[in-house]
């Protein structure tokens, strides 16, 4: 029946790999030259006398992580001397799919730039299970995506940090430090089949990815991840081929005559 759809095919230009190539690697060089020139502490001042919660403090560190990263890649691009080609950093609201939007500056045959959304996500480098397999974003969302723009692209990066308490002189009191001492940046599109998980809890779905710190990349096209998402809904024992094609319908997947 899914066969039988007459479905948009998305069609990415011919220096997508290029592109995303270029956006991933210059992402890792930006955030290791951080963490190797030091700045990649966030100092926690509290009045708690005996330091941060560390048996939980995973589940605070998220979004002091991700806001390290945006003020990262904000630096880099007030630096006069920026030999990263940033030239635009975008932070977005929160229920977007993205932490932050970045733009580089890249000649291409139609363009001078290229684009990508970028998806923090923070792991915890001494509590064995936190962040592991992180939800990434809503599969009606991300098919969408790709259907509206072909030459989508969406890195997630993790960052791996530690946490450790020290004691203030000045006030007697104990600040916490998260240090980020890690890092991974892929293309969603190229991680392999493997390693993409999906969740069917929550509204339409949730992709996840199986164990973020070990991920097998694998090129493909455009559609060719489009199908693959399908499949992991369609594979899912709480979902129904009538469910994806409503899907499909209400959000312009398949052709019409309109």
């Amino acid at each position: 029946m899914y066969e039988l759809q007459d479905l948009k095919i998305p069609v990415e230009t011919t220096d997508y790999f290029e592109c995303s190539k270029f956006v991933t690697q210059s992402i890792e060089v930006i955030i290791s030259d951080a963490i190797a020139a030091g700045n990649n502490k966030i100092v926690i001042n509290t009045n708690l006398k005996l330091g941060l919660p560390m048996e939980n403090i995973n589940k605070v560190a998220g979004p002091f992580i991700e806001a390290w990263a945006v003020e990262t890649f904000h630096a880099v691009l007030e630096d006069p001397d920026n030999r990263y080609a940033l030239i635009n950093v975008e932070a977005v609201q929160r229920l977007h799919m993205a932490d932050v939007v970045l733009q580089f500056r890249k000649q291409r045959k139609i363009e001078s730039g290229v684009t990508a959304e970028v998806d923090v996500k923070a792991t915890a480098e001494d509590i064995k299970s936190s962040g592991k397999s992180p939800n990434i974003t809503s599969f009606a969302r991300i098919r969408t995506a790709y259907v509206e723009d072909p030459d989508y692209i969406f890195v997630i990066l993790s960052l791996k940090h530690r946490v450790y308490s020290s004691r203030n002189r000045d006030s007697g009191l104990m600040d916490g430090t998260m240090e980020v001492v890690a890092h991974n940046a892929y293309d969603l599109k190229y991680i392999g089949p493997k390693d993409i998980n999906y969740n069917p809890a929550l509204g339409t779905g949730q992709i996840q990815i199986r164990d973020i710190h070990y991920v097998k990349l694998e090129e493909r096209t455009t559609w060719e991840f489009c199908q693959l998402l399908d499949r992991k809904y369609l594979q899912s024992s709480r979902r129904s081929f009538e469910e994806w094609l409503d899907l499909a319908i209400r959000n312009g997947w398949i052709k019409t005559d309109d």
